[in-house]
């Protein structure tokens, strides 16, 4: 029987509350901004547990989220099938993507890894910059030059505020299906290929079995939050999905906090939230690269579980006192 730890425990009560809060406090704009920042999180998640538990470094994860949103607008401007059934059509899709992106992972590790996933991203980024997002029209691309065909959203999630708490439903799943492997043999397998490929290999583990299993999942939870995203803004722009915005994710991943669930959060609030309140306040959002390359280098000298560790480390200190 799988035991809550007080950590998940917690994480459960911030969903909750946020669950109920979050959309009944926020108005249209922000509302949009939440559903994105949901969405993004979904991603940190996949390319944060990576780097935990493998010590992998993907730089390819935003590409794989356009992806998964492009296949994602496809389906639904192609078939009348529900909404589930598309975004999990564009998490299999991702999903083999990843798989394609394991294999230089079996034969190389570190900045060569990261080297080959950013390369992949840069060509992912040049295919949607040419032939841009599907918007409802012929062929195989399904692209028109008017506009673009309504986008047909979840039956329980029509409007704005319902399709943010879809989002977090979706986010809080995701945790719990990184939780359950954590947990179970490909845990068990991850840890040990991270502190020795030799001593994993000598214990009997198939290594390129469970580095495949990790981008594959890694690569799904990409393909699902791309599908979500294109679901709350029915169209997407290929600016969106940069090469560079690939090193930001998981830049922002290492400053919250790979190893816990709340860093994933920090990671999608720093991502899309930051910026979002620096244009409200009439700052040039791109100073928020600034703020975030000083944090990565306070997490990388003084904080290697990054924002999300020091707060649980507070957070400890205090209920001891009390």
């Amino acid at each position: 029987m799988l035991a809550i730890t007080r950590s998940g425990l917690a994480g459960t009560v911030f969903f909750l509350i946020a669950l109920l809060a979050l959309p009944a406090l926020a108005d249209g704009q922000w509302i949009k901004i939440f559903i994105s920042t949901g969405c993004f999180v979904i991603a940190a998640s996949g390319v944060a547990f990576m780097y935990s538990r493998l010590g992998m470094v993907s730089l390819g994860q935003v590409a794989l989220m356009g992806v998964g949103g492009w296949v994602t607008l496809r389906m639904n401007h192609a078939f009348n099938l529900p909404f589930e059934i598309n975004v999990a059509v564009a998490g299999a899709v991702t999903l083999v993507f990843g798989w394609l992106l394991a294999l230089p992972a079996l034969r190389m590790r570190g900045l060569y890894l990261a080297l080959i996933t950013l390369m992949a991203a840069g060509g992912l980024e040049v295919i949607f910059s040419t032939f841009r997002f599907p918007n409802g029209g012929p062929g195989f691309w399904g692209v028109m030059p008017s506009v673009a065909a309504p986008f047909r959203r979840p039956w329980i999630a029509q409007s704005d505020t319902a399709y943010l708490r879809y989002i977090m439903a979706a986010a809080f799943f995701g945790f719990v299906l990184i939780e359950l492997h954590r947990r179970m043999a490909p845990g068990r397998a991850w840890a040990m290929i991270r502190r020795s490929e030799a001593a994993a290999l000598a214990s009997g583990v198939n290594v390129v079995y469970y580095k495949a299993w990790a981008f594959g999942l890694s690569g799904f939870l990409a393909g699902v939050a791309g599908g979500l995203l294109a679901g709350g803004l029915g169209l997407l722009d290929a600016a969106t999905f940069r090469a560079s915005e690939s090193i930001m994710l998981f830049a922002l991943s290492v400053v919250g906090g790979a190893r816990f669930w709340l860093g994933a959060v920090i990671a999608g609030v720093l991502y899309r939230v930051m910026p979002a309140l620096f244009s409200n306040w009439g700052i040039n959002s791109d100073l928020t690269l600034v703020i975030f390359g000083a944090a990565l280098l306070h997490a990388i000298m003084t904080a290697p579980d990054g924002l999300s560790g020091q707060i649980l480390q507070a957070f400890g200190k205090v209920t001891r006192r009390a």
